[in-house]
């Protein structure tokens, strides 16, 4: 993994269509983000908080998102093929 935001606290931020292929945002804060078609494929976002987040048509296939946080998050047009979603609260 290149980038490390794990813990990272990026609430309210703007990262539509960023490229976060395999990067470490494990417990990382993403609550009401724009991930807007981010590329997220592969990343470990292990109990990451995702509240609220936009990930229209963002990747996140095969994203380790066990235990993450999804609640209130929008989908929609999302990838996520072959992610873990073990323990993941998707209300």
């Amino acid at each position: 993994t290149d980038v490390d935001l794990s813990r990272a606290d990026l609430r309210c931020a703007n990262l539509k269509s960023a490229d976060l292929s395999s990067a470490d945002l494990r417990c990382a804060c993403f609550k009401n983000t724009n991930l807007e078609c981010a590329n997220l494929g592969g990343a470990d976002l292990i109990d990451a908080d995702l509240r609220g987040a936009d990930l229209r048509n963002a990747n996140l296939r095969n994203a380790d998102l066990i235990d993450a946080n999804l609640s209130g998050a929008d989908l929609s047009g999302a990838d996520l093929r072959g992610a873990y979603l073990i323990g993941a609260n998707l209300r």
